[in-house]
């Protein structure tokens, strides 16, 4: 089964069978986790850095009023808090979407892996400038685009992401993600993203089903959203093999397969 941290981390920078091997072995006796299981709390002390290889989780945050922000989903491939260890506790909670296969790297040996290989120590701070983007990407969805935008830009940044781990077929995904999680995560309420949703389906853009979604028109879909491709820092893209992106700024986004 292919490793999909490594295959991530393959796509930012070059790595030697040396790394690679070593980023294998560190991530070589991962736990199964049931789905809402929550890897940290906020509040907690931060521990070892989290690897996702199989299922999905989310970043979070709880409010006074008990309503819930997701903040970033992490993906196959996807690694949570290099840094932040260097904090008494953490300011956010994560948790896992669906069941996972969840790899604990402990702080010191993720230090000796990026002190020991110059590839990886490169592929993993690119990868956290991704992270960073991809925030400041959904801060610009929530403060200026509008709700259909908002929608239909994150179903091209997933889609996205997925193709970079093959985790789409064809022009469709997995998307284990419920309405109410969309919600949580866009700033919208269950009604008006079941609403948008709708909306999109009838624009011929794409469909969603029960834990995928098809993009049936990706131009279109991309022409909705406003969407470009360039603060995900993909490294890779070959035409033999292209997701349909285009990261130049006269590009809408995602182009017809």
């Amino acid at each position: 089964m292919a490793n999909r941290f490594v295959q991530k981390l393959q796509g930012y920078a070059d790595l030697t069978a040396t790394e690679i091997l070593a980023l294998e072995q560190a991530t070589i006796h991962p736990r199964k986790l049931a789905a809402k299981h929550d890897l940290i709390r906020e509040g907690d002390r931060p521990g070892p850095v989290f690897v996702m290889l199989e299922g999905w989780a989310f970043r979070y945050k709880i409010l006074p009023s008990g309503t819930r922000q997701i903040m970033a989903f992490l993906m196959p491939g996807d690694c949570c808090d290099l840094h932040i260890g260097l904090l008494a506790e953490m300011d956010h909670s994560i948790q896992t979407v669906s069941s996972a296969r969840v790899a604990m790297i402990p702080r010191a040996e993720m230090d000796r892996l990026m002190s020991e290989h110059g590839g990886i120590a490169r592929a993993m701070y690119i990868a956290q400038l991704a992270d960073e983007g991809t925030l400041r990407a959904w801060i610009v969805s929530m403060g200026r685009r509008s709700s259909l935008e908002r929608v239909a830009h994150l179903m091209c940044e997933l889609y996205v992401r997925g193709h970079a781990i093959s985790l789409e077929s064809g022009n469709a995904f997995a998307l284990p993600l419920s309405q109410i999680m969309l919600a949580d995560a866009l700033g919208m309420t269950p009604v008006h993203i079941n609403r948008i949703l709708k909306q999109l389906r009838l624009t011929g853009a794409m469909q969603l089903r029960r834990g995928s979604v098809n993009i049936l028109a990706p131009a279109k879909l991309a022409q909705i959203a406003g969407f470009d491709e360039n603060y995900l820092h993909r490294r890779m893209r070959r035409p033999s093999s292209r997701t349909g992106i285009s990261s130049g700024p006269e590009s809408s986004g995602l182009k017809d397969l």
